[in-house]
This record gives C-alpha cells, sequence and structure tokens, in this order.
C-alpha cells in the first residue's frame, strides 16, 4: 500500500530536506507520493522541490505565489484534493523525522472509517503526555543523531509491538474518501490553529474510529510551521504571529461548538452537546460583549455594537451583526441566560464554559437560577452533528 504524504511547507527548508530523506529512506515501500505545497517561502524551498521533482518520480508540489501565506488548513486539503493520487493520504509535518517501517504499521490498521495516527517521540518542549514518548534526541536536524537514536529506537520498538490506543494527532493517515466525505478542513480556522481539532471532532461525530498505533514512531521536533517558526522566533517561544492566529482561531472554534477543546489524556475528542444558546445581559459593556460573544449563539444587549463589529469582523466567517441583538429583540433561543453584567466575574466564566454539559445533566424543559445567571430551558434539542459536513 503506497501513501501519499500530505506535507505544506514555509521557510522551513532545513526540516523539509531533514523530513524527505528520512521518509525515502526509512520506510519498506520505497514509491509512497510526497506531495509538498511550498506556502510563498523566500528560503530556496521552490528550487530544491523543483530539483527534487526532476528526480524523483513519485515527489510532487505546488507553490503559493503569495503576496501572502495561505497556511496549511487551505494548503492540506488543495494538496489532498488537487495532487494526491492515492486512496491514502496522512497528514506530514515538515519537522517530522520517520522511524523504520512505520508504513507497515499504518498497512496494518488503515481502513475505510478508520483514522490511524503514528506515535511521536518528542524533545522535552511540551508537557509529557501517556499519548507520547519525550525524549531528547535534538531540536534541530543538525542536533539530530540518527545512529544514537536508531540504537535507542531498537530497545523501545520491542516494547510497544502490536499496542494500539484511542487518539488523534498528527500524523495521521485517513482514506482520501473519507476525508473528503466531510469536507476536508474548514477555512474557518485559515491559516492555522485549530484547525485539527475541528475536523477531530467531525471525525468522531461522523463515527470514524481512531487507531494510535504504538508499532510506528516519528522523531518531532515540534511546531516549527509558526509556532516556533526559526524565521519568526526561536524553539520554545511562541511566535507573535502563532499567539495572534491562535486567539483568532480558539474564539472561531468557541463559536462553532460552543465550548474550549476537549479531549481525553490519550488525545480522543471529546464533544459536549451543542446547544441554541442566548445571553440577555443588561447593565453590559463592549469588553464583556467581547469576551461572551463567542460563547453564544446570539447576545442580546442594550449597547451599540458598531465598534465592536468593525474590529472583530475582520476576524471570523460568523455574521456578528446578525448575532449580536439589542434587548428589545425576542429572545428566540431554545436556551436563553440572563444576568446583570455589572455583576459578572472572572469567577462565573466556570459556568459559562459549563453550561452544555449543565444543560445535558438537568435534561429537561423549565427555568432555574444559579448566582447571578436565570437560565430558562424552552427546549431540547442538540445540533453538534450538523456541523460534520462542510
Amino acid at each position: 500500500m503506497n501513501i501519499s504524504f500530505i506535507q505544506p511547507s514555509r521557510d522551513n527548508l532545513k526540516y523539509l530536506t531533514w523530513s524527505y530523506n528520512a521518509l525515502r529512506n526509512n520506510l519498506s515501500h520505497k514509491n509512497h507520493e510526497i506531495c509538498v505545497a511550498d506556502d510563498f517561502s523566500s528560503d530556496g524551498t521552490e528550487d530544491w522541490c523543483k530539483e527534487t521533482a526532476k528526480k524523483d518520480p513519485h515527489f510532487k508540489y505546488i507553490r503559493n505565489c503569495g503576496p501572502t501565506r495561505l497556511g496549511h488548513t487551505i494548503l492540506y486539503d488543495k494538496l489532498i484534493n488537487e495532487v494526491a493520487t492515492n486512496e491514502v493520504v496522512m497528514i506530514y509535518h515538515a519537522d517530522m523525522w520517520a522511524c523504520p517501517n512505520f508504513d507497515i504499521s499504518v498497512e496494518k490498521y488503515i481502513k475505510p472509517g478508520t483514522v490511524v495516527s503514528l506515535t511521536r517521540i518528542e524533545p522535552p518542549l511540551h508537557p509529557p503526555g501517556p499519548e507520547k514518548i519525550v525524549a531528547g534526541f535534538g531540536t534541530e536536524p543538525e542536533d539530530f543523531d540518527p545512529n544514537k537514536f536508531l540504537e535507542w529506537f531498537k530497545t523501545l520498538k520491542n516494547t510497544y509491538e502490536n499496542v494500539t490506543t484511542e487518539g488523534i494527532f498528527a500524523p495521521w493517515a485517513i482514506y482520501k474518501s473519507d476525508f473528503q466525505s466531510i469536507g476536508g478542513h474548514d477555512k474557518l480556522f485559515a491559516p492555522q490553529s485549530k484547525e485539527d481539532s475541528d475536523i477531530f471532532n467531525r471525525f468522531l461525530l461522523n463515527g470514524y474510529k481512531f487507531v494510535q498505533t504504538w508499532d510506528g514512531f516519528v522523531y518531532h521536533m515540534t511546531c516549527r510551521g509558526s509556532r516556533f517558526n526559526p524565521t519568526l522566533t526561536q524553539v520554545g517561544k511562541e511566535s507573535p504571529e502563532w499567539l495572534k492566529q491562535n486567539i483568532r482561531s480558539a474564539r472561531n472554534f468557541m463559536r462553532k461548538w460552543g465550548h474550549f477543546v476537549q479531549h481525553d489524556a490519550y488525545m480522543k475528542p471529546i464533544v459536549p452537546k451543542r446547544y441554541d444558546v442566548g445571553f440577555v445581559i443588561r447593565n453590559a459593556n463592549e469588553a464583556l460583549v467581547s469576551s461572551l460573544e463567542p460563547w453564544c449563539c446570539n447576545l442580546y444587549s442594550d449597547i451599540d455594537y458598531t465598534k465592536y463589529i468593525k474590529a472583530e469582523q475582520p476576524n471570523t466567517s460568523y455574521d456578528l451583526s446578525e448575532k449580536l441583538k439589542n434587548i428589545e429583540e425576542e429572545f428566540s433561543n431554545d436556551v436563553v441566560v440572563e444576568f446583570d453584567g455589572s455583576l459578572f466575574n472572572n469567577n462565573h466564566f466556570n459556568f459559562i464554559s459549563n453550561l452544555s454539559d449543565v444543560i445535558t445533566d438537568t435534561n429537561d424543559v423549565g427555568e432555574f437560577e444559579f448566582d447571578i445567571f436565570k437560565v430558562n430551558v424552552k427546549r431540547i434539542r442538540t445540533f453538534e452533528k450538523d456541523l460534520i459536513h462542510l
């Protein structure tokens, strides 16, 4: 079975060549397709792609000629839909080094309706977790000693033979038809950040099975695309570009799903029920509207929204002029939460962020009060499954 590896890259040539050589040298099958999207790079990526394509018949690339980047949310889908020719595609980052024969492990578990993730071995740049192995073999390709790593890897491989867990994260493989059937990644999250959590929620709700194989591994430098991109920042220090976009994407994730990203210890998504919720805020102010707008389907208050909409509308495809309503209008949402904005403080965010669970636990129409909140559940109806397909 041949895989099409999907790799957007922006000013990442050092990592891209490191990753390419490992894919070509370490896997069992030699005719896997490597599909690269050069995202308006200025570091020689375009020339390298041209030369590589001349020598490697299974290497394909496209280039975004700018003047701005598209980001991997867009380029993942362009590569899958327009370039990849194999039935199975794998989202694969340029800062990943293929451990020997992981393609055999993917082949072992992949089938229609199943998403297969490899296990990451990472340097200690992020908090540890049971879904990965933390081991320091360098944070730059020039620091990585493959011989030393492979000696250590021999013992590791035997420890986890035939072990699987549930969870999903890059690198992940899927049948292209399964990916396309739900519409791919949501452009709401372009250029990057939270597009993966969104599509993972949609995979889960669509009934796809998640398999993390502990027979297949990558060594992952982590976050070289934007968060720790060396042209923007240094390892371990989040770039201003990433911080700004992460806030924007997080707010859009809450607008769409009504909650923060949630998953279990092994990174399997948890998707709370999505209810039609309206906030009615008396004595509101613009700062409070800005904080709470992403958490509801409609917000009713007595302030002028003009300034807020002008500033925030460029950050989302949701029509804020339709979402934000005058307090004199009819409260038409299934669930209406009323409160005095002058009494709201940071401690009240816990109730807002867990409102879906509160309604689910109550599971009945009627009114109740909690602290400053008066909640009227007029109808029990959820629409999270309406979000699966784009």
